[in-house]
């Protein structure tokens, strides 16, 4: 399956007071995997950029006089983007900026093409109560972002996608087979020990596994696939 992970940079926050974007950024993965492909460009947004702005990212409008205009790139960014499912960390702020930017040149919104993840969103369920801005979920999931010391939309999909993938681990993948496989062709019986030790969990063992599902429950808001089998506390 083939996944961007996207970010921009934008002189503001309001992309219906006229903000523009400033820089946009997106890798490519494939089946969980980077692909060594990126798009990434820095774009003359023609009018000033806030100073708040500017704190964050560093960049000003005279960095950017002599970079492309927004609708210099779009093709290729469309072209790059093409109907791949898009991981943007809160994304109603980039999708805004980015439909915001396609109605001036005539096209389309991404959603109309793209399916977008909120990986903001992903990380509240995965941590309800608890901060989940990129430093953040860095810092839990042990991604080094010591080079974030201003934000930058390339260096940002590079960090976010390392994050997703440590949020999703094992998703895509899990497969628990509950039927035992049919035995090779030509064989008599289905290979297995001849004297295999079944050991029984005691009921001590058993409590604190049911517990241990129960917090699974709670925090992943009852995505938890071992009660969902039939997990039972002894008495």
């Amino acid at each position: 399956m083939r996944r961007i992970v996207l970010d921009t940079e934008t002189t503001g926050l309001e992309p219906n007071q006229g903000h523009r974007i400033i820089e946009v950024a997106c890798l490519e993965l494939h089946d969980r995997r980077p692909t060594g492909r990126h798009f990434h460009r820095y774009v003359n947004p023609e009018r000033d950029i806030d100073i708040a702005a500017t704190q964050v990212h560093g960049m000003t409008a005279e960095d950017l006089a002599d970079k492309p205009r927004f609708a210099d790139i779009v093709e290729e960014l469309l072209e790059f983007l093409g109907d791949a499912e898009l991981l943007i960390h809160n994304a109603p702020f980039d999708v805004a900026f980015l439909d915001a930017e396609l109605t001036r040149v005539g096209k389309p919104g991404v959603c109309t093409s793209c399916r977008v993840t909120d990986t903001l969103e992903l990380a509240r369920e995965l941590h309800p109560g608890k901060r989940n801005s990129l430093d953040a979920l860095c810092e839990r999931y042990v991604v080094d972002n010591s080079r974030r010391t201003l934000h930058g939309a390339l260096l940002d999909t590079q960090l976010l996608a390392e994050v997703w993938l440590c949020m999703t681990r094992g998703q895509d993948a899990l497969d628990i087979n509950l039927v035992a496989p049919a035995p090779m062709m030509g064989t008599q019986e289905a290979a297995r020990p001849a004297h295999l030790a079944v050991l029984r969990a005691t009921d001590e063992e058993l409590r604190a596994h049911f517990a241990m599902c129960e917090r699974i429950a709670k925090e992943s808001k009852g995505r938890c696939l071992w009660l969902g089998l039939g997990t039972e506390v002894p008495a």
